[in-house]
C-alpha cells in the first residue's frame, strides 16, 4: 500500500484526494455561492436565490453523489429525494441569511474552533488552502465566510431553543409510553408475496408496456475510457538489477534468518474447570490414547475424534510450524526435545493432558538469496512505485487533456491499463475499481471530452474521460422486459392487497371483529407479535412505533389498515403489560434529555419554517422550477 503520509508534494496531493473525499461537506458546498459553477451565464444552473446567494444544480448534484456513494440509496430513488434536498438547502441558507440580516457576528476564534472539528483543521496552512480550493472548489475566503454563516445560523437556532423546561408529569407520561408493552394479534398482507401469485401473459405485459411507455425511459448514460495505474502492475514493470538485490540481501541479512522450528501435532484432553477426581479419569483416558498410538493407531483420526483443542482437532491435531516462545514451557520443552516422527508420553500443562508428535524439524538458518529474492524485489520496487505511478498518471492526464479520444494509445504508450466502460449510469459503480466510488462520482456530472484529475482509487491511480453522453430516451420493450414484468407483478400484488383489504374490512365489520374467521374466509393467516414496546420491534411486522394507535386504544379495538414495512396490517391488542414505575428513576435523566432535545428540534423547525415563509413573502427567496424540473428529469427512472 502507498506511503501516503510522506512529505512530498505529489504524495500530499493524492493523500488529500483520498482523505477529504470522505468528509461530509454537503452543507458547506451548498452554502457556498457558485461553488463548482462554470463562469458566464449561470441562470440555467440556479435552483433558487436567497437574497444575493444561490443554491445551484452543482451543489445539489454534489449532495446526490454523496448520498449514492456506497449504494446507500438506489439510483432509482434519487428523484424522490431531490425536492427534499432542495428545500433543505434553501431552508439552511435562509436561516443563515436571516442571522446575518439581524446583525449576528462570528469571531475569528469561533471560526477556528469550528474548522478544527473538520479534517481541514488538521492540515498545515499551505495544505489547508490547497484542500479547500480543490475539494470545495472555492477560495479560502469564501469558504470561511460561509463557515461563519453556519455559526450564525446555529446561534440563531440556539436562541430559539433556550429555556426549554420539562415537567415531572411530562417525564412520567413519556416513561409510561416508552415502557408499556402490548401483545398484538394481526393479519399482514405483503404485496411482494401476493405478487408471486400473479402469472401475467406475454400479451398482458406487452400491452402494459405500450400503455405506460413514459414510465420506462432509459436514463442518461455516459461512455467512459479510463487509464489505470495499478500498484502491482507498475511495480512489476520497474527494473531491478541483480546487484541491487544482492546489496539489499547483504544489508538486511538479519531479517532473513529463521529460528529453529518444529512442525508438530497434538491431542489435548482439557482439565480446565475439572475436579481432581475428574482429572484422574481424564489422565487415564489420555494414557489409553497413548497406548493406541504406540500400537500403530492413526494419530490424525484419534486427534480429530478425541482432541479438545478447537483450533487443531479438525485438522488432525496439526499445529503447523511453531517456534520457541509460542507455547507454554512444558509443551515447548517436550516438543523441541522430540525427534521427527517421535511421539511423546502424556505431558501436563495448565490446559490439560497432551500427547505430542513431531513431524518435521528445521534448525535455525539464514535463508538463501534465491529463497527470498521475490520478497526483496517487492521491497525494492515498493520504495519507488508510488513516485513512478504518480509520474505516469500525471503524464497520462496531460496527454489525455490534449487528446481526449486517445486514451487507449496513451495507456499503451505508458504501459498502463486501458479500460472502456460503455453506458455508465449516474450512481453506478465501475467494476475494475472495486468498491471505490470516487471516479464514479466524478464522471457522473462531467461533459463530453472532459478529463478527470488524477484520482486515487484504492491502490490505483486513475484518469477518466467521458467520450459520449447518451441522453435519456424511450426504451424498447426488449430493453426493459424484465423491469416491465417486475413492475406489473408488483402492481398486481398491490391490487390484490387493496382488494383483500376492502373485503377484510367489510368482513370484520359484520363478524364482530373476529380476525381468525375473516382470515380463514380469505385464505389469510393470523399471527401474533409477542410483547413489544413503542420503541421496540413487533415480530413479523416492524417498528412498534408504527402501531402507536394500538397503544392508545382499549384492548380488543381493531387497528388497521396500517402500512408497516411494506405490508398492510389489520390487528388488535390481546394483552398489555404496564410500565414498571419502580424503574422510573433509572431512566429519568435520559427521558428529560430526550424530551428537551425533541422540544428544541420542534422549536428550531418552527423558526426555520417561519423564516422561509417570511422571506418568500418578501421576495427574498425565489425558486426556479424549470431548473428543478430539468434536474429531476436527469434522474428519472
Amino acid at each position: 500500500m502507498f506511503d501516503l503520509f510522506r512529505s512530498r508534494a505529489k504524495a500530499v496531493r493524492i493523500m488529500l484526494g483520498a482523505l477529504l473525499a470522505m468528509v461530509a461537506l454537503s452543507m458547506l458546498v451548498y452554502l457556498i455561492p457558485g461553488a463548482g459553477m462554470p463562469t458566464g451565464d449561470r441562470s440555467d444552473q440556479v435552483v433558487a436565490d436567497i437574497g444575493k446567494d444561490q443554491v445551484t444544480v452543482e451543489q445539489i448534484e454534489q449532495q446526490i453523489r454523496n448520498m449514492t456513494q456506497g449504494s446507500r440509496v438506489p439510483p432509482g430513488m434519487v428523484e424522490v429525494y431531490i425536492p427534499q434536498m432542495i428545500d433543505k438547502a434553501i431552508a439552511d441558507r435562509a436561516v443563515a441569511y436571516e442571522a446575518q440580516r439581524l446583525g449576528f457576528q462570528a469571531s475569528d476564534s469561533d471560526l477556528a474552533n469550528v474548522i478544527r472539528t473538520t479534517q481541514f483543521g488538521t492540515l498545515p496552512p499551505d495544505q489547508y488552502r490547497q484542500a479547500v480550493e480543490q475539494q470545495v472548489q472555492t477560495t479560502v475566503a469564501d469558504f470561511e465566510r460561509n463557515m461563519r454563516l453556519n455559526i450564525l445560523a446555529d446561534a440563531l437556532a440556539t436562541i430559539s431553543t433556550e429555556g426549554v423546561v420539562i415537567s415531572p408529569a411530562e417525564v412520567e407520561t413519556a416513561y409510561r409510553a416508552q415502557n408499556e408493552k402490548i401483545k398484538f394479534e394481526y393479519i399482514g398482507m405483503d404485496p411482494n408475496r401476493l405478487s408471486t401469485e400473479a402469472k401475467p401473459s406475454a400479451e398482458e405485459l406487452r400491452s402494459y408496456f405500450d400503455q405506460n411507455r413514459g414510465f420506462f425511459p432509459l436514463p442518461e448514460t455516459r461512455d467512459l475510457q479510463l487509464i489505470v495505474a495499478d500498484q502491482a502492475k507498475v511495480a512489476e514493470s520497474i527494473p531491478v538489477a541483480d546487484a541491487q538485490v544482492q546489496a539489499f540481501y547483504n544489508s538486511q541479512r538479519d531479517q532473513f534468518r529463521t529460528p529453529e522450528r518444529v512442525h508438530a501435532r497434538h491431542i489435548l484432553l482439557s482439565t480446565t474447570g475439572k475436579s481432581d477426581a475428574d482429572k484422574v479419569k481424564i489422565k487415564a483416558r489420555a494414557e489409553d490414547l497413548l497406548k493406541q498410538l504406540k500400537a500403530g493407531g492413526d494419530f490424525a483420526k484419534l486427534a480429530e475424534k478425541n482432541s479438545e483443542d478447537p483450533g487443531s482437532a479438525t485438522k488432525g491435531g496439526d499445529l503447523g510450524w511453531v517456534v520457541r516462545g509460542q507455547m507454554v514451557k512444558e509443551f515447548e520443552d517436550t516438543t523441541f526435545a522430540l525427534k521427527p516422527k517421535e511421539i511423546s508420553n502424556v505431558i501436563t500443562t495448565q490446559y490439560g493432558y497432551h500427547i505430542i508428535q513431531v513431524m518435521e524439524k528445521e534448525p535455525a538458518r539464514l535463508q538463501t538469496l534465491e529463497e527470498v529474492k521475490p520478497q526483496i524485489l517487492t521491497a525494492i520496487r515498493n520504495q519507488t512505485v508510488f513516485d513512478r505511478m504518480q509520474t505516469l498518471a500525471d503524464q497520462a492526464h496531460t496527454e489525455l487533456a490534449k487528446a481526449p479520444h486517445n486514451a487507449e494509445q496513451v495507456a499503451n504508450k505508458l504501459n498502463l491499463q486501458f479500460v472502456k466502460v460503455d453506458k455508465y449510469r449516474a450512481g453506478g459503480s465501475i467494476t475494475v475499481l472495486g468498491p471505490d466510488t470516487q471516479v464514479s462520482s466524478a464522471v457522473s456530472s462531467m461533459e463530453k471530452d472532459q478529463v478527470t484529475p488524477v484520482i486515487q482509487a484504492g491502490n490505483k491511480l486513475v484518469v477518466a474521460v467521458v467520450t459520449a453522453i447518451i441522453p435519456s430516451h424511450p426504451a424498447e420493450y426488449s430493453d426493459v422486459e424484465q423491469l416491465v414484468r417486475q413492475t406489473y407483478t408488483q402492481r398486481m400484488g398491490t391490487t390484490l392487497v387493496t382488494e383483500k383489504s376492502k373485503k377484510l374490512t367489510d368482513l370484520l365489520k359484520t363478524n364482530g371483529g373476529d380476525l381468525k374467521a375473516a382470515a380463514k374466509s380469505l385464505s389469510l393467516e393470523v399471527k401474533t407479535a409477542d410483547f413489544f414496546s413503542r420503541d421496540g420491534a413487533a415480530e413479523g411486522i416492524g417498528p412498534g412505533r408504527a402501531l402507536n394507535e394500538a397503544f392508545d386504544k382499549p384492548d380488543g379495538t381493531l387497528i388497521g389498515p396500517v402500512l408497516v414495512g411494506g405490508q398492510t396490517v389489520f390487528g388488535k391488542v390481546v394483552e398489555r403489560q404496564a410500565a414498571d414505575m419502580k424503574k422510573l428513576g433509572e431512566q429519568r435523566d435520559t427521558i428529560v434529555s430526550k424530551l428537551k432535545a425533541q422540544k428544541a428540534q420542534d422549536r428550531a423547525a418552527l423558526l426555520q419554517d417561519s423564516i422561509v415563509t417570511r422571506l418568500v413573502q418578501e421576495g427574498k427567496i425565489k425558486k426556479h422550477q424549470d431548473v428543478i424540473n430539468r434536474l429531476m428529469a436527469r434522474y428519472h427512472t
